[in-house]
């Protein structure tokens, strides 16, 4: 597979949903709008958002480093960190929404397609050889 045709998986291009929703949300949400300093903020809510952008930026890179590994010893370390980055998401969520986050209809949509992503996460999961004996979300 070369990497032009990882847009041709499912799985991969929710990954792309995610974080373009995870953006959109961080945008949102933040007090400091330049997103590529909120980690310099003393910010509940900032260091949140930067948290739930690199964990979403994270997922479709570990989709990419799984189809083109060769080893299944790191398919199983990515498939198992692309795991905690889902639960993570759902967890900055949670504190987004206690750190007084108004606009939790975003958040809940955030859910949803985590959901979704967790279902072709699965089937993914399941397509590729020698997937060993991980325990899915």
């Amino acid at each position: 597979m070369s990497r032009n045709n990882l847009g041709s998986i499912p799985v991969y291009r929710k990954a792309l949903d995610l974080c373009n929703m995870s953006r959109a949300i961080a945008s949102y949400v933040t007090f400091n709008k330049d997103l590529l300093k909120l980690y310099t903020s003393n910010s509940l809510r900032d260091i949140i958002a930067d948290a739930l952008l690199t964990d979403a930026i994270l997922i479709p890179q570990k989709i990419a480093q799984t189809e083109f590994s060769l080893s299944n010893d790191e398919k199983n370390k990515n498939i198992s960190f692309i795991k905690v980055m889902i639960k993570n998401i759902n967890s900055y969520c949670t504190g987004l929404e206690r750190d007084g986050v108004q606009e939790i209809e975003y958040l809940n949509l955030l859910r949803k397609e985590i959901k979704s992503f967790r279902k072709l996460f699965k089937t993914w999961t399941g397509t590729l050889p020698h997937n060993g004996n991980i325990q899915l979300p």
